[in-house]
């Protein structure tokens, strides 16, 4: 019981009335401004994961919706291996096996490729980033992870991945740091290697479907949902706010943080209730 005259505080409030301090101190700035804003995020998605319990972790997401995954096992493999032929997807993926951190647009995106382009279980992807994220926290990777998956009502982001890798890496700079077969992929066909001519591919020593992967053809796209295809961004029609990754910096879980002593490995999320 708490004492009386106390308020219940939300778990981001003493962050944020530090970060106003120092606003008011120093200067407000972009930064200040997103650290505000992921906490909000992170709040959003505790109370999310309050309101559904464990239908987060469900097949169906907290919507019920059925879908029908593709059952193909080398389209999971390639995108947990960052060997799609997708170059943002690719990096990022990447990455994440090497340092156990993905930015949020990273998350966004290939979170969107693998479940509403190769139609792959929502909860796979989960569970392996539960399994990798330094900053993994329960209630953001699942509310995000189910969201990205279009089960949680309203409408599906479905995002345009060359667009988004154009987008927010023009020069290619970070895929090239993570797709080093890249490195020499001038910038105007960094984020679609595949449009290379057999002498561009030669000049830049990358021959596609040799030294880097070929796209997945479109034939062996899964597309569980049958409509909803969009650009990615903005709010759901219903007024729900589109899939935030971000982990919640309690230091829990991922390759950092979830061990602990003893034998034998705890189960994960996907496991527990798959």
């Amino acid at each position: 019981m708490r004492p009386t005259g106390t308020r219940r505080r939300s778990p981001s409030a003493a962050p944020r009335h530090e970060i106003r301090k120092y606003e008011a101190q120093r200067q407000a700035n972009k930064s200040t401004y997103w650290v505000i804003f992921e906490l909000i995020w992170r709040d959003f998605f505790r109370f999310f994961a309050l309101k559904h319990g464990n239908r987060i972790f469900f097949e169906g997401g907290t919507s019920g919706t059925p879908l029908a995954w593709n059952p193909d096992p080398e389209l999971w493999k390639r995108w947990r291996d960052g060997t799609t032929g997708l170059p943002l997807v690719d990096a990022n993926m990447r990455e994440l096996a090497a340092t156990g951190f993905m930015s949020n647009r990273g998350r966004q995106n290939v979170a969107s490729y693998l479940v509403l382009d190769l139609g792959v279980d929502w909860r796979r992807g989960a569970d392996y980033f539960e399994s990798l994220l330094l900053d993994y926290d329960v209630t953001s990777n699942w509310g995000n992870w189910v969201a990205a998956a279009g089960l949680t009502g309203g409408r599906v982001n479905h995002f345009n991945i060359t667009k988004q890798s154009k987008d927010y890496d023009a020069a290619g700079d970070y895929v090239r740091a993570w797709c080093p077969e890249l490195r020499n992929v001038p910038a105007a066909k960094v984020h679609e290697p595949w449009t290379m001519s057999r002498e561009e591919q030669e000049r830049a020593g990358c021959r596609i479907g040799q030294d880097y992967p070929a796209p997945v053809p479109a034939s062996r796209l899964g597309r569980p949902h049958s409509s909803g295809a969009g650009g990615g961004g903005g709010r759901t029609s219903s007024g729900r706010p589109q899939s935030r990754f971000g982990g919640g910096g309690d230091g829990r879980g991922g390759r950092g943080g979830r061990g602990g002593g003893g034998g034998g490995r705890r189960q994960s999320e996907f496991e527990r209730y798959q």
